[in-house]
């Protein structure tokens, strides 16, 4: 981080000490050795279910940190109130893109096994495949992948360099629209592709929305966490930016609610096989009671609490919901990506929860480093 970023991530922490941080990031840390112990164990013992279960794990923690670049951008081109106090967390999170840029090399040794396009015998035997290998193919995916993950990197390496007042929104406006068409084919490539026969135009933006309710909440989390329990100076400002955030998240879920209701009424009135089987691969055999659990929710829940004035005043209820929020965003995708590989029925296996705890506790680690300049293993920086 500059000392720009480290002296606003100052000033949001505000009294929360070096040492509570140094510990949780910790135990973050041995969660995230667990979680290769665990990486190990399914590589020996279940290989196609681990990369899976990966794959699972990675686009979550990637969520997040694509999100807080969505609102570092977006506090550039529309400020406000709550977003100069939420640029530092935010700003950390898109941090770790080049991490989990990393992280994203195992997964291209485990194509085959995860999409059927990029599977030989599975390509010789099927037309469809054929006709969309152009697009789909090994090598134009992995030099795809690069640019995505170059860009993310790129944008959030420069926004951490800069000071708040040195980004134009001119800049910020050129970084959107590269965030915004980046994010959309990746959710194309790295999750649609997992099912080659079907599409749908708003797959993407329903990824997008997925971004912004994940770091909106993470925003929350994290002013909430060292936030004094009692009334004092600076408070009413503090509740103010809560509830301007809190007015963020309804939005966010809303749109959210808004993407995925449009895509099944557009596919549902077409009524076309080829596009109508992703979702029958998601109302049967159980699956659609994960659905429904996630309209209560993702949607149902927060939107009824975020209505209230009281609710979005209130920082620790608030935390509560963006908890809630980021559980619901675990079952999204749980239910946008496991039916690809289990149609038949609901499916649960021990390495989901499990790798996605690991991997996450290495994510938060490196958040917590990123945010607050506090060394896990050592003293605060100079």
């Amino acid at each position: 981080m500059t000392h720009s970023s480290e002296a606003e991530a100052a000033v949001v922490i505000g009294a929360t000490q070096p040492a509570r941080i140094a510990r949780l990031g910790r135990s973050a840390l041995w969660l995230a050795g667990f979680g290769v112990l665990i990486a190990l164990a399914g590589f020996f013992m279940d290989r196609a279910e681990l990369w899976r279960a990966y794959l699972f794990a990675w686009l979550f923690c990637l969520e997040i940190g694509l999100g807080g670049l969505g609102l570092v951008l977006l506090h550039h081109l529309a400020g406000g109130r709550w977003s100069k106090a939420a640029r530092p967390i935010a700003l950390a999170a898109a941090q770790t893109l080049p991490w989990l840029g990393l992280l994203f090399l195992p997964l291209l040794t485990a194509l085959p096994t995860l999409y059927p396009w990029a599977d030989s015998g599975q390509m010789a035997a099927s037309q469809l495949l054929q006709s969309k290998s152009l697009w789909l193919n090994t090598p134009f995916l992995i030099g795809r992948s690069i640019v995505y993950l170059g860009v993310w990197s790129g944008l959030a390496y420069g926004l951490g360099r800069l000071t708040a007042e040195d980004v134009g929104r001119g800049q910020a406006s050129l970084g959107m629209i590269l965030y915004v068409l980046t994010t959309t084919f990746a959710a194309f490539d790295w999750m649609m592709s997992l099912e080659p026969a079907w599409f749908s135009s708003i797959y993407g933006l329903l990824f997008l929305a997925g971004q912004a309710v994940a770091g909106i909440s993470l925003v929350i989390l994290g002013l909430a966490a060292p936030l004094p329990q009692r009334e004092g100076r600076g408070w009413g400002e503090a509740v103010q930016s809560f509830n301007d955030l809190g007015n963020l998240l309804l939005a966010s879920v809303m749109i959210w609610a808004y993407f995925a209701f449009s895509q099944y009424l557009i596919i549902w009135s077409a009524n076309i096989p080829e596009e109508a089987v992703w979702y029958i691969h998601r109302s049967g055999g159980g699956w659609q009671w994960v659905a429904l659990g996630l309209i209560g929710l993702h949607f149902v829940l927060p939107f009824a609490l975020l209505l209230s004035r009281g609710v979005k005043r209130n920082p620790r209820v608030l935390a509560w919901l963006a908890v809630l929020l980021l559980l619901a965003r675990a079952v999204d995708l749980y239910w946008l990506l496991v039916p690809a590989f289990h149609p038949e029925g609901v499916y649960f296996h021990w390495l989901y929860p499990l790798l996605l705890a690991g991997m996450l506790g290495g994510w938060v680690a490196l958040f917590l480093r990123q945010w607050s300049g506090v060394r896990l293993f050592g003293s605060r920086n100079s």
